[in-house]
């Protein structure tokens, strides 16, 4: 019977086209040069995915540190994120793999943040008060684009646009929180962001029998 050699051949097909070939493991660079661009903001993020034909599986993890100075008060915070989700590759037939992507990340931040504000009143004179939230737990989703191109051997770049949306959190102290790491200023519905990355592809062992083919 020929049932068994197609069933066998039709699950091979699925299996090396959708088994994964690589890994790609980077840093944003853009993050690490905001840093020494803007003296307020201390920061580092590391980036990974991993391909299911033309769907990559993306995670972010990144730390995030600011300081504002003002003659009425100090603001700082610091925390750690992460981004998990999926992007849709459009470039399938591309032997090097490169990307255009659209896709979707679930954000997630824990941070703390106070505020030192300095009042001076004619009557009571210089006042200070001192607001803190702490161990707050924020959530955003994001809608993302961007490039991926491969370099050199197994040295990749690219960058990814972001519009950063739905911001919730858990903060229940008196401050609102004012920014979050990862996502931004808390006063805008809506941010958009920019990321632009080195990887280093770590191909597996069964990279050559995947097919690229629709």
């Amino acid at each position: 019977m020929l049932v068994l050699p197609i069933f066998a051949q039709e699950a091979d097909t699925i299996r090396s086209k959708y088994w994964p070939t690589g890994v790609r493991l980077g840093t944003d660079i853009f993050a690490i040069g905001r840093g020494f661009a803007d003296v307020s903001l201390n920061g580092w993020e590391v980036n990974a995915d991993v391909d299911l034909y033309r769907y990559y599986l993306a995670v972010d993890y990144g730390s995030w540190a600011r300081a504002l100075q003002s003659d009425t008060g100090n603001y700082s915070n610091n925390g750690n994120y992460w981004r998990a989700g999926v992007d849709v590759n459009f470039l399938l037939k591309d032997p090097d793999r490169n990307m255009f992507f659209i896709g979707a990340r679930f954000g997630h931040s824990t941070f703390s943040e106070q505020l030192d504000v300095v009042t001076i009143d004619p009557v009571w004179g210089t006042q200070q008060g001192t607001y803190t939230n702490t161990n707050v737990n924020a959530r955003w989703l994001e809608l993302t684009s961007g490039l991926r191109v491969k370099m050199w051997k197994m040295i990749w770049m690219g960058y990814t646009i972001r519009y950063k949306f739905g911001l919730s959190h858990d903060a229940t102290q008196a401050m609102e929180p004012h920014d979050v790491p990862g996502y931004g200023r808390t006063d805008k519905e809506a941010y958009w962001g920019f990321n632009y990355v080195v990887l280093v592809r770590i191909p597996f062992k069964n990279e050559k029998s995947v097919s690229l083919k629709k």
